[in-house]
């Protein structure tokens, strides 16, 4: 069964990440958090990205207190998992080769996170057979 979760945008997906990183929070609080990386965020306007992530069924929101405390609907990983798919079929027509070899000559990779990489192909390979 396919799932009907939406695919987030940029500024829902920096949202999620602040909820991931401190866990359920308000609005105020996710606000706070985006202020500080970026000066040009507004109160109102987060507020209504939430609104609207909560229709879209993104985060969940806990409305028994006067201040909602709104949480991410889905892990980091399986949000990761979705999008890193629909990127594999829009962009890589489906090839995985194709995938990682973009995203290893999009930028300079570490010798430790390549050796992390050849680990994770060799564990997935043995999970294969």
């Amino acid at each position: 069964m396919k799932d009907t979760t939406p695919r987030p945008t940029n500024a829902e997906l920096e949202i999620l990440t602040v909820l991931w990183s401190v866990g359920p929070a308000t609005v105020r609080e996710v606000y706070d958090v985006i202020r500080r990386r970026r000066a040009a965020a507004q109160y109102s306007t987060t507020l209504k990205f939430m609104q609207i992530m909560a229709e879209k069924g993104l985060v969940r929101r806990d409305e028994s207190e006067r201040a909602h405390v709104y949480s991410a609907a889905n892990s980091r990983e399986w949000t990761q998992r979705q999008l890193a798919g629909d990127l594999l079929e829009r962009a890589f027509s489906g090839s995985a080769k194709a995938l990682l070899v973009g995203a290893l000559s999009a930028r300079r990779t570490s010798r430790t996170e390549l050796a992390a990489i050849r680990k994770l192909l060799d564990e997935y390979e043995k999970g294969q057979k």
